[in-house]
């Protein structure tokens, strides 16, 4: 049975260019093709379609207006196909929270043209949205995440260099986000891989920066892990854990991207199992395919402490199965456990030490 996708977009030449690309697979299919979100609704009751495709910013009802309806009253699958703009990227965080599942840039470039892993990018984000599972998560508000947050760590969990090192894909912004928001001000510091693609990595930051107690940044390379602040992979660049002296620091690679991804869960998870090794708690969430199952073996290999997101709050679970089935998680949980799972650890952890 092939997917059934539904292309929402104003423009004539990107409608044609993803039905072009989406009935190059053998998989899916597009059933309907509409130039707003108006004559979609229609076509939406008629075709019954699997999947969306939604532009983000159009005439009559723009993106957002229509993907908070259509979540409110027939919740489905829904990709994002959004401009890389600074205001098309935080728009399309904000349809992240809104329920989307993912996104993709809008092509520049005919189907002849060099299109190849463009199309292969659009087809993986539309078979994963297929298979999603649509969760309602958490709203936080800022103030309610101030008053619900966890009380500081004090040391020596900060003095005992342990750092934490996330890795996700598809629906991981809010599933960090819902991690990052639990987070004393006084954690260790936190390396993030999220699969997303440059230009989208710095409003993702800068927007977990004013929700949460801890600072929140894109990683730059050559910075001192601080605790208290995470660093986010750019969209375009690995990320990984380096020494130099005695300080654990950001670094970034401009190398080929691994398990197609760059930024890669891997390269980051197999950096830090080289450098921190027990000093590591590691973290998988929701994601499509196996990237970071290998370098989580890696880390456990080396001393580190990891945990999983469980399948029932995943929104694809495909990373952490992959991680569980290479033997390297300790801990398998909800998404809403985790956070207050890997703090008693470094506590449990901290008055070990103390004892020895």
């Amino acid at each position: 049975m092939k997917i059934k996708v539904l292309v929402i977009d104003d423009s004539a030449l990107i409608r044609s260019l993803l039905t072009e690309i989406i009935n190059s697979q053998r998989d899916m299919i597009v059933v309907g093709a509409a130039p707003d979100p108006l004559i979609a609704r229609d076509m939406i009751k008629q075709l019954n379609p699997d999947v969306l495709t939604l532009d983000v910013e159009m005439p009559k009802m723009d993106g957002l207006d229509f993907l908070e309806k259509l979540m409110r009253l027939r919740p489905m699958p829904v990709v994002m196909v959004s401009t890389l703009t600074e205001r098309g990227s935080e728009i399309t965080m904000r349809a992240l929270e809104l329920g989307a599942i993912d996104f993709v840039t809008k092509p520049k470039m005919s189907i002849t043209d060099g299109m190849r892993e463009y199309t292969d990018i659009i087809a993986d984000k539309i078979r994963a949205a297929a298979q999603a599972r649509i969760i309602s998560l958490p709203r936080h508000s800022v103030a309610k995440a101030e008053s619900s947050a966890p009380a500081p760590l004090r040391n020596p969990i900060i003095s005992s260099e342990k750092l934490l090192i996330i890795g996700a894909s598809t629906g991981g912004t809010e599933a960090i986000k819902s991690f990052l928001l639990q987070m004393p001000s006084d954690c260790p510091g936190i390396l993030i891989t999220q699969h997303m693609p440059a230009g989208f990595t710095k409003s993702f930051a800068n927007r977990l920066d004013s929700l949460c107690q801890i600072s929140v940044k894109e990683a730059e390379g050559g910075e001192r892990i601080l605790p208290g602040h995470a660093y986010i992979a750019p969209g375009d660049k690995h990320l990984l854990l380096a020494r130099s002296g005695a300080n654990y620091v950001t670094q970034l690679s401009d190398a080929p991207p691994v398990n197609r991804h760059k930024p890669s869960v891997d390269v980051l998870f197999e950096s830090a199992a080289a450098f921190a090794g027990k000093n590591v708690i590691g973290v998988i969430l929701t994601g499509m395919g196996k990237d970071g199952a290998v370098g989580m073996a890696q880390m456990k290999n080396a001393g580190a402490y990891n945990f999983a997101q469980n399948e029932e709050s995943c929104v694809v679970y495909g990373m952490p199965k992959e991680a569980v089935a290479h033997g390297g998680v300790d801990e398998i949980a909800h998404l809403n456990e985790l956070p207050k799972l890997v703090l008693n650890y470094l506590v449990a952890n901290s008055a070990r030490a103390l004892r020895v």
